[in-house]
């Protein structure tokens, strides 16, 4: 194990010499495709929701209903 560790520690020590980091191209295509993934699945979100219908609000007969079966006998 402790090989392994050494062995590690050399690789990351001789590749990290270098200060000139960027993110570079690849990473900026992976945000972009992450971005209009998440554009695709918030317009599907939005269209199950408009699916969804809001339960029906009661009439006056249901209203006469409900109190004539609320009241004491």
């Amino acid at each position: 194990m402790p090989l392994t560790f050494g062995v590690l520690a050399a690789v990351a020590a001789s590749s990290s010499a270098s200060d000139d980091v960027a993110p570079g191209v690849l990473a900026f295509l992976v945000v972009a495709a992450m971005g209009v993934a998440l554009v695709f699945l918030l317009r599907s979100m939005n269209k199950q929701f408009r699916k969804i219908a809001p339960p029906p609000e009661p009439g006056p007969a249901a209203q006469d209903e409900t109190a004539k079966q609320e009241t004491p006998k």
